[in-house]
């Protein structure tokens, strides 16, 4: 049989081509997890202990007691707001930081002050954040939303200014020709390219929020958050399951309206 006859089963290339460097790769993360797990002070002892007591915290949570839904309402209507309000803000402030944060249309030390800001928006945890408005303005939703708001510039902020810097540049330049100025240029070149993903991220970001929002209020930063750690603190495990229980079918509701909203939008 000639050569050339001969099937020939396709083959996917490796993500890194070199062998050796392939090889070496995999050995060096074998010996750093090898040795994390050596050097790491783990308490197996006390992980041992732990497990009865899980199991006991787990049993007293079922079933879960709705029975005091005033509480709960009260706790997720605070959260709700919590979540809006913050989302609200920390859209509305992301779009000027994206515009001075994206290179193609912000001079450069316009460029580097919106990116500095944007980058200290997502260097650290909401929870940190929280901590850190609540020891300034004290318990409750206030220290929620600042905090929240500051999440939603530093990822709304990013993601915008990245889809700004993509945008097709022959009707920003179109628009310059016709006599436009810098606000014009915005308003009738940039903005209508960005809006289908504005929306898109608006909606993501009200999603996370209000996952959030339980996160934050269990540092005192309000919310049903701070209703699930007194639960906790009480040892009343079924009124705290019953709260999950709550946030996760929050969380699928909204995820469910949110992809409703992107499908109509698109």
């Amino acid at each position: 049989m000639n050569r050339s006859d001969t099937p020939r089963t396709w083959r996917k290339p490796p993500f890194i081509a070199n062998p050796l460097l392939r090889y070496g790769i995999l050995a060096v993360t074998a010996t750093y997890l090898v040795w994390a797990f050596a050097t790491l002070p783990f308490n197996w002892q006390r992980i041992a202990e732990g497990l009865p007591r899980s199991a006991r915290i787990f049993g007293g949570g079922f079933p879960p007691n709705f029975s005091r839904v005033d509480l709960l309402l009260t706790g997720f209507i605070e959260s709700l707001q919590i979540a809006i309000l913050a989302t609200l803000l920390g859209v509305a402030l992301s779009i000027p930081f994206a515009i001075m944060a994206a290179r193609n249309i912000a001079p450069l030390p316009v460029y580097l002050l919106g990116r500095a800001v944007i980058i200290v928006s997502r260097s650290f945890h909401p929870v940190i954040v929280a901590i850190l408005f609540v020891a300034a303005v004290g318990f409750g939703p206030l220290a929620g939303i600042l905090t929240l708001t500051l999440y939603s510039i530093g990822f709304v902020g990013k993601l915008l200014a990245e889809e700004i810097e993509e945008i097709d540049w022959g009707q920003v330049e179109a628009i310059r020709a016709a006599g436009a100025g810098y606000l014009a240029t915005l308003i009738y070149a940039v903005f209508p390219q960005i809006l289908p993903r504005q929306v898109g991220l608006s909606m993501y970001q009200l999603d996370s929020n209000l996952r959030a929002s339980a996160v934050v209020g269990i540092v005192g930063a309000g919310g049903i958050g701070s209703t699930l750690m007194n639960a906790f603190g009480r040892y009343d495990y079924d009124f705290a399951f019953a709260i999950l229980l709550v946030i996760i079918a929050v969380i699928l509701v909204s995820e469910g309206i949110s992809g409703w909203v992107r499908k109509r939008l698109w």
